[in-house]
């Protein structure tokens, strides 16, 4: 893979992280967002491995200042949850004081999920058995999130990834295709040696 092949992968990985589902503006009085859940998919899982996997990094990128945890079990059978935790009605925060830092984005069975941002307000969200998409539209109500709109520059960006993409299938498909009937020649070619030499053999 060369440089230009590179920055066109990369470009079209950030891009991702920007633009699609979960690419939303949280309001100011969410200040945690953690999941549960199970290591593998089975047992009603599916859903809340794919919003982990697919639409956390987009709502981090956009709401870098918000602490986002999770926590896999290995218990297949328990919860599929996702916490919400809202700031207090009133900010008794004084105006000069800095923000403490946001932990760490997961947690493991032996670091239980921070107390940072501790809120009087919680609300939770049953992933279990439930598509991503679901949990995702029940995220964006309950927290009256905004979904991100792309400028002009970046939906160019998005057609361009597109249709390079486009071109990438059609000259794998071709290449196999090639591949293909080589392989088939290289097969007749073999065959007919063989019945030459048998025939040399005979005489």
């Amino acid at each position: 893979m060369n440089v230009a092949q590179r920055t066109k992968k990369l470009k079209a990985k950030l891009l991702d992280i920007r633009i699609g589902p979960g690419a939303a503006i949280l309001p100011g009085d969410v200040k945690k967002i953690h999941l549960d859940f199970a290591r593998k998919i089975n047992d009603g899982h599916f859903g809340a491995r794919k919003v982990w996997r697919n639409y956390l990094p987009r709502l981090k990128y956009h709401n870098p200042a918000i602490s986002m945890t999770i926590n896999r079990t290995d218990d297949q059978e328990g919860p599929a949850t996702l916490t919400v935790h809202f700031a207090p009605p009133s900010n008794t925060t004084s105006p000069t004081a800095s923000p403490a830092p946001a932990p760490a984005s997961s947690t493991s069975l032996s670091t239980p999920p921070s107390s940072h941002n501790a809120s009087r307000r919680v609300e939770t969200i049953d992933m279990k058995h439930k598509q991503d998409s679901e949990i995702l539209s029940k995220l964006l109500e309950l927290t009256n999130a905004t979904p991100y709109e792309p400028s002009p520059d970046e939906l160019a960006e998005m057609r361009e990834v597109d249709d390079d993409k486009m071109r990438s299938d059609r000259d794998k498909k071709a290449q196999m295709r090639l591949n293909q009937i080589r392989r088939q020649e290289q097969a007749l070619l073999d065959q007919a040696r063989g019945a030459g030499k048998l025939e040399s053999a005979s005489l």
